[in-house]
């Protein structure tokens, strides 16, 4: 089987496209992995596919899976290369699209600058919808992990995630505590782990370490979750500027029932096609 892909990035939190709209796709778990593995395969965080809609209020379908072959259920970075690579590859005219997820609808944008803007949708703080196993939805909850009790804000942005605010994302053992949280038992579908630096009250340091792929060098959704953390924790104003390792994405958000904004860039590395016999 001949596969044909496209490899892009959002702040270096790279992607391997695939058009399943003109080629028949079924992938296995094990195809997936392939794909994501940087020494046998492509390389990527996350493979994205791209399919016909499902419900007749959305233009496509936009499927998430992890580097381990898991399916998950939102990516920001991916949301911003997905409006790029419909438009890019000719599936769509449109500069801004409605785009069908697990989660609900997003609403790419591309803009004249060549940055994309996402409708990321409201922020969902129950612990039943992270999922999270606690009493009530509160700013902070406490999370024992090993010997520490870690001060935690959790927040779904269509996918789970935990932030913690942090002295120093330069100094701080993610790739030790990472893991810790994102396999820890009150999470029953693990958690993207995000570790923030404050710097001012619109700027911010992140580090993610992102379920099912380890730690990125730029991660959406964190950025989004980071962002309404700190502002539900009166630590941050809207608009804030995110930097990563990858570099910066601009996150705004108005407050609870409000949706969030993201904006940044989606560039394509290359296009090819690869032998899938496995």
């Amino acid at each position: 089987m001949i596969l044909r892909f496209t490899k892009m990035h959002g702040l270096g939190n790279d992607f391997v496209v695939l058009d399943g709209i003109r080629q028949s796709l079924a992938l296995t778990p094990a195809q997936l992995r392939f794909l994501a593995d940087r020494r046998f395969g492509i390389g990527c965080d996350q493979i994205l596919l791209v399919e016909r809609p499902t419900r007749p209020d959305a233009d496509f379908r936009y499927r998430i899976f992890n580097a381990d072959g898991g399916e998950v259920e939102q990516c920001g970075n991916g949301a911003r290369c997905f409006v790029r690579f419909v438009v890019d590859s000719g599936l769509c005219t449109a500069r801004e699209i409605v785009v069908e997820t697990q989660r609900g609808l997003i609403r790419p944008r591309l803009e004249a600058d060549g940055n994309v803007t996402v409708d990321m949708g409201i922020p969902r703080f129950a612990p039943a919808e992270i999922p999270f196993v606690a009493d009530a939805d509160t700013v902070l909850h406490t999370l024992a992990v090993g010997e520490q009790a870690l001060a935690i804000s959790v927040v779904s942005m269509g996918n789970p995630h935990a932030v913690q605010c942090v002295d120093s994302v330069d100094t701080e053992p993610v790739e030790v505590l990472g893991p810790l949280i994102e396999a820890h038992p009150r999470f029953p579908q693990r958690v993207n782990a995000g570790f923030m630096q404050c710097v001012d009250r619109h700027s911010i340091r992140l580090r993610v370490y992102e379920r099912g792929a380890g730690e990125t060098l730029a991660c959406g959704t964190g950025a989004c979750a980071a962002v309404v953390a700190g502002v539900r924790r009166g630590l941050l104003d809207s608009p804030v500027r995110v930097t990563t390792r990858g570099g910066d994405l601009r996150i705004a958000w108005d407050g609870p029932g409000h949706p969030v904004l993201m904006s940044g860039p989606a560039t394509t590395v290359f296009t090819g096609e690869i032998s899938l016999d496995h």
